[in-house]
């Protein structure tokens, strides 16, 4: 029997109308670093930050929504653990990011903001 498969690493990808604007609001605001852009028109783009990978896929339509109402509770489209919450919600603060709660604590004992991006893409930064 071969040796198990190890997991690595996971990198989200949310559809997007805009590829372009998404991957430098996650640069600018977010502080990610651009990876690249894939097409020309770019209908993909890739953005990091430390160990974390964000993808962006450009949607057929210009009209898609995130919709709020399908998220339960704490839902969230990404959990990205940091070591330093507080850290980056004054950085994200300061770079004019949409935070829309935090920093908190949980009762599950872990210390979270929760930021919106430019799509409505819910975000939970959490120690």
């Amino acid at each position: 029997m071969s040796e198990k498969a190890i997991l690595k690493q996971v990198a989200p990808q949310f559809v997007v109308t805009d590829v372009v604007r998404t991957a430098e609001y996650y640069r600018d605001v977010l502080g990610f670093e651009i990876l690249g852009f894939f097409a020309d028109p770019p209908v993909y783009a890739m953005v990091r930050r430390d160990g974390v990978e964000i993808h962006f896929g450009k949607a057929d339509s210009n009209e898609i929504k995130v919709n709020d109402s399908v998220r339960k509770g704490l839902g969230t489209d990404a959990y990205i653990f940091v070591n330093d919450v507080n850290a980056l919600y004054e950085e994200l603060t300061g770079r004019g990011a949409k935070v829309v709660e935090g920093p908190i604590r949980r009762i599950y004992d872990c210390v979270e903001i929760t930021v919106k991006d430019c799509n409505g893409f819910q975000l939970v930064f959490g120690e």
